[in-house]
This record gives structure tokens, sequence and C-alpha cells, in this order.
């Protein structure tokens, strides 16, 4: 019988849905089953020694590790030469992520979030591990261990205190990364490309994401993307970017108060309908009840802020094509352009200018593929003044010509 590869609950607490963090213990003697996981957790491994796989990856596991795992990651304790102990830090990304992204105290915090997709693995120094067990033991007096249901009583600023504490996790995380002394134990892995595919659909979801986007991403026919899912999931590919738009949707209806047609447009899909339709039929409940039933009294994030920013995100996708300039766009929404670009990086990593040319080739991807115009025509279409343009922004984000792209393509299909 066909055995999937589990799929971890996308919710910290067992107990809790609404939960933002968990702490808890885990102690591993044999080799474990490959497991996808829906949230993110730092691990930090106290005592023992083997191996781990992440992704394509394998690391070694010894005391003074510490491990950054993201959304859809997969991983597997392959070899345990001495009993491992661990130390476990569960957290709900999306939260944490919109609240580091929010955070005026930081120059750049998107390029935190970033250093950790660069690399799962740090190897700490003794002030860094002093500074990583005390980050643990504060979570862990907070949130107290889920495993034997030791629960503190909520205090006020729970929320934001374990936000910041998480925050100062990532921070440490990425300043090892910084270092340039760092150690990287790391061993033959798998070079399985595909183990990358589900996270890479998880940091895709409010695009277009298709079958035919991701098999030219990895180089794969579009079979073999929608077989690899099944066979790794159980899943289709619609329902499993169904499944991980649904995590997210619910992230927004628990600790926002953004109305069903904002959430429909940041997640891809088509109206509030829609989302609705979704929602009831996976969670078998009317989305209106659940949000009724579990949302917090306390929104984590400035609701205000997100709005423009989402807005700002939709006006650029409805007026790309058009001749849409940075300075007439600030102005109609009253703000100044370093505001905007904030904002921008906020919700699609990039600036004003870098999204409209993400955008205007995306969509001269799409006609390169689909119809028969010429380099000219589409150039004119999709917003560029001049063919030059339009191949200079070709160049650097796809690192090909059109013509050449159009070409490449045509030998695969055919």
């Amino acid at each position: 019988m066909k055995e999937y590869i589990e799929l971890q609950t996308q919710f910290c607490s067992k107990t809790d849905i609404k939960k933002i963090c968990t702490f808890d213990y885990e102690i591993i003697a044999e080799r474990t089953l490959p497991l996808y996981h829906k949230s993110p957790r730092f691990i930090l491994v106290r005592e023992g020694k083997g191996s781990i796989e992440i992704d394509r990856e394998r690391y070694e596991l010894k005391s003074g590790i510490l491990l950054s795992i993201l959304p859809w990651e997969c991983t597997q304790i392959v070899d345990v030469k001495e009993v491992l102990s661990f130390e476990i830090v569960k957290y709900n990304y999306d939260v944490v992520a919109e609240t580091i992204k929010s955070s005026s105290s930081m120059s750049d915090p998107v390029s935190a979030l970033k250093k950790l997709e660069e690399t799962p693995y740090a190897y700490l120094t003794q002030e860094t591990k002093e500074e990583v067990e005390y980050l643990f033991f504060k979570i862990r007096e907070e949130a107290g261990v889920e495993s034997v249901l030791d629960f503190r009583e909520r205090r006020s600023y729970e929320e934001i205190n374990i936000i910041m504490l998480i925050s100062s996790l990532i921070i440490a995380f990425c300043r090892v990364m910084d270092n340039p002394n760092k150690k990287l134990c790391m061993k033959n892995g798998s070079k399985d490309n595909r183990l990358l595919i589900l996270r890479y659909i998880y940091m895709h979801l409010g695009e277009k994401i298709t079958l035919e986007r991701i098999a030219k991403q990895f180089y794969l026919s579009r079979s073999s993307v929608r077989m690899y899912i099944f066979e790794k999931t159980g899943l289709a590919f619609h329902e499993l970017v169904s499944e991980m738009r649904i995590v997210k949707t619910i992230n927004y209806l628990l600790y926002t108060d953004m109305t069903l047609e904002e959430i429909a447009s940041v997640l891809g899909y088509v109206d509030a309908a829609h989302i609705s339709k979704v929602f009831s039929y996976r969670m078998e409940n009317k989305i209106s009840d659940y949000r009724r039933t579990y949302q917090r009294v306390l929104n984590i994030t400035n609701i205000e802020e997100k709005k423009l920013a989402y807005q700002l995100v939709e006006y650029i996708s409805q007026n790309y094509q058009d001749e849409i300039q940075a300075l007439e766009t600030s102005d109609r929404f009253g703000i100044s352009i370093e505001e905007m670009n904030r904002h921008l990086l906020m919700q699609v990593e990039c600036n004003f200018s870098d999204f409209v040319n993400r955008l205007r080739i995306d969509k001269s991807c799409e006609m390169l593929l689909d119809t028969d115009k010429s380099i000219t025509d589409i150039a004119i279409e999709v917003g560029y003044s001049t063919v030059k343009t339009f191949r200079r922004n070709f160049i650097q984000l796809r690192h090909v010509l059109p013509n050449e792209f159009r070409a490449a393509q045509a030998v695969v299909v055919n």
C-alpha cells in the first residue's frame, strides 16, 4: 500500500488553535518517517548525535545546533548515533512575518525573513548558544509546555512579548548566518529538487500559481509535477493549493478584521463567494461562524496599514499595463514614495518599480507562450514604451531574450 508523507497540522497547539506559539520537548531514539510541516519551528538540539534531512540536504545533529524549519519544508531524522533531545518552539509564521515586516525599528525587515530561506541550519557559538537558550527559556515561561498541558495563566501583552522573543530568535539565527566563521555541518543528502515544490507553491499563493509555472520553475513536465504532488501528499494539485490557502485564510480570520473580499484578493481566490465556498467545503463550517467562534478580541497587526498595502498591490496589479508612475500612484493614496515602497516591501517584497516590472514580464511570458504576437506588440501591450526597455527588463528577470524564451518553451512543449 502506498504510504504518503505525513502532513503536519497548521496549528501550533492541539488545545487552542488561536495560540501563535508553543514550547515543547522531544526525544528521538531512532530514524523517523518524512514529515511536511505546515507550521514553522525552531529546534534546539540539547543532547545526542545524529543527522537530519531537510528538503534535499542532510545535516549533522549535535548539541548546540539550531534548526529553523519553514512552512512546507520536509524533514526526516535519518540517523541516530546517540539519543537526540530537542527543545522545540512552534510559531505562526504569517503573524510573526507580518509583524516583522511592519516594524519601523528594523531598517530592512524583509532581509531577515529572506535569510531564513538560505539555510535551515546554524551552529551556535558559546555566546550565541547562551542567548538562544535564554530565549527558549523565556518562551517556555510565557507559553508553558504543550505536551504536558503545562499552560500558564494568560498575562497581559502575551502575544506581543512572544512575537518579540521569536523575532529575537530570528535575529540570532541570522547573525550566525552572517558570521564569516560559521560552520555548516552538512553531508551529502538527497538531490531531488522536487522536494522544494511544496515550499515554492506556499510562498507564491497570492500569485497565479499553475502547473505550467511550477513545471517551468523546476524543469519538469506538468504530468511529472502532478504525479509527484499526488505521490507525496495524496492530494491533486488543485487540492493542495486549496489546502495551503485554507491555512493562510485561517490566519487572516483569526488575527485580522479584513473583509472576505480583501482576503480573497490577497490569497488568489476569485471573490468572497469563492473563498466562502472553498472554506465551507474544507472545514465543514461556515466562514462567518468560524470567525465568530475563534477570532481574538486583540488584533496583532495594524489593520488599516495592511488594508492600504493590499489596496496598493491591487491598484498596481490592475494598472501596470498603463503608463503608471510612482509619484502619481503615491499621491493617489496620499502617501510619500518612501511610504509606498515600505508597504510594497511588506506585501510583495519589492519596491514600486520592481513590482511593475515583475508584473509586466510575467504577463509578457504568458503572451509569448499563448499568442503569436510580435515582440514589439507584446512590449507595448504590457506597458513598455520601447522594445529596448522591454528586452533589458526581460533579461534581468528571466536571464534570456524574449525570443529565446519563446523558442525554448516551444521545444519543451513539442
